[in-house]
């Protein structure tokens, strides 16, 4: 079977998706269930329609475009990824996997090929946590691994909950009614811009992950005593934020002291109130991710984290409350699909290197459920999560041609 990728119009299309954003280009900001998110969907949507595919979604917006196979009460072989963006993003996070999974079934189409199994396109929701605190809510609540009454009631900055902004985006329903049933698919594989330098380091054209690590989030709310900056001497002080900086600075210090280089955390919402220049900060939130491909390494630093806000909030005369957002186990990568992965390169000559990822997606929770892997496609300098993320169309079409192929072989098995 011959398999000719249309990258140029893939590209047009990356581009073009990439235009519908909260911001001007080249920034891309689609948060879930906006009006860009929104225009988004409708975007790939009317792409799948064009393309033949049969469209359905679910009460979260989870979006399923299927090409029907041969045997169609065969469990399906699935694809996707996430089109939502954090603020000031770029183009190619999650739409690779999403538009990438889209010109392999046209490709596929063209060749002539009629797939065994039916091959289906997700759409995830809200893979990215900007809006309600969690990631990868879509296939959270599609693995079963989500509580449905908890997920309801989840709240963003606005206080507007999760029912009612997906009923404002049109996906109404029980969510309860999200989560698949077992053995729904026969396989899934996802497509990504590795968001790491390791692929272009090394000159090697695609990665094929057998491990995605394993993410935990804490929420950290520190208050202690505002007061004028200058009439408050410093003996007198409860200052919450430089309670926070002394835990921020822990998070650093534990991550580093687990002894492995997969072990990282972050600090990536510091939130002072009441953010005045000559006013003491009463008030601090926080958030902070840790991640690992091994769980126990995690949950160690996890527990070195919450030591340390003990200590410093005794010290410093604060009070420190910390919630445990997840701490999801890590994801292994199944070896069948890996194996069709890697051999699909090597059908087209193409060099690959096995990898684990440290960047967690909904294939994390995919493989909960079903057989999965994912396949890496380099980005320049590693650089993701920013306007200039950048992955070239030689990459793009490469990682499209693999991940058809291994589409077409799983369809098959």
């Amino acid at each position: 079977m011959k398999l000719d990728i249309d990258w140029e119009r893939l590209v047009t299309e990356l581009d073009a998706l990439g235009a519908i954003s909260q911001e001007a280009p080249p920034v891309v900001t689609r948060v879930v269930f906006t009006e860009a998110d929104v225009r988004g969907r409708e975007f790939v949507k009317k792409l799948c329609r064009e393309a033949g595919l049969i469209i359905r979604e679910d009460a979260v917006g989870n979006t399923f475009a299927r090409w029907a196979g041969q045997n169609p009460e065969f469990e399906p072989v699935g694809t996707g990824s996430h089109i939502d963006a954090i603020p000031n993003a770029g183009r190619f996070d999650g739409t690779v996997g999403v538009l990438g999974g889209l010109e392999a079934i046209r490709a596929l189409a063209h060749a002539g090929y009629r797939p065994r199994r039916s091959i289906e396109l997700i759409i995830f929701t809200s893979e990215e946590p900007t809006r309600f605190g969690i990631g990868c809510l879509g296939s959270r609540l599609l693995s079963g691994l989500l509580d449905p009454a908890a997920a309801s009631q989840y709240k963003d900055r606005d206080g507007v909950t999760l029912d009612a902004a997906r009923s404002a985006a049109g996906f109404d329903g029980a969510l309860s009614s999200v989560r698949l049933p077992p053995g729904y698919y026969s396989a899934f594989v996802e497509m990504h811009i590795e968001q790491g330098a390791i692929l272009e380091q090394r000159d090697v054209p695609l990665g094929v992950v057998t491990a995605i690590a394993a993410p935990a989030s804490l929420k950290i709310t520190i208050e202690g005593e505002g007061g004028h900056a200058g009439a408050v001497l410093l003996p007198d002080r409860h200052d919450a934020f430089l309670a926070a900086a002394e835990i921020a600075l822990a998070v650093e210090a534990s991550a580093r002291s687990s002894g492995s280089r997969d072990t990282v955390g972050t600090v990536g919402v510091c939130d002072v109130f009441p953010g005045a220049v000559n006013s003491i900060p009463s008030r601090v939130r926080m958030e902070v991710d840790v991640r690992d491909v091994d769980e126990a390494r995690r949950d160690s630093v996890l527990r070195k984290i919450e030591q340390v806000c003990e200590d410093v909030t005794r010290r410093r005369g604060v009070q420190a409350r910390v919630e445990l957002v997840n701490a999801d186990p890590p994801g292994r990568c199944a070896p069948r699909v890996v194996d069709t992965l890697a051999k699909s390169c090597e059908t087209h000559g193409l060099r690959f290197e096995r990898m684990i990822s440290r960047a967690y997606h909904d294939s994390l929770f995919m493989s909960r459920i079903a057989p999965t892997a994912m396949l890496f496609i380099p980005c320049r300098g590693g650089v993701s999560h920013r306007p200039d993320e950048y992955a070239s169309p030689e990459s793009i079409a490469q990682g499209t041609l693999v991940l058809a192929e291994t589409l077409a072989s799983l369809a098959e098995q």
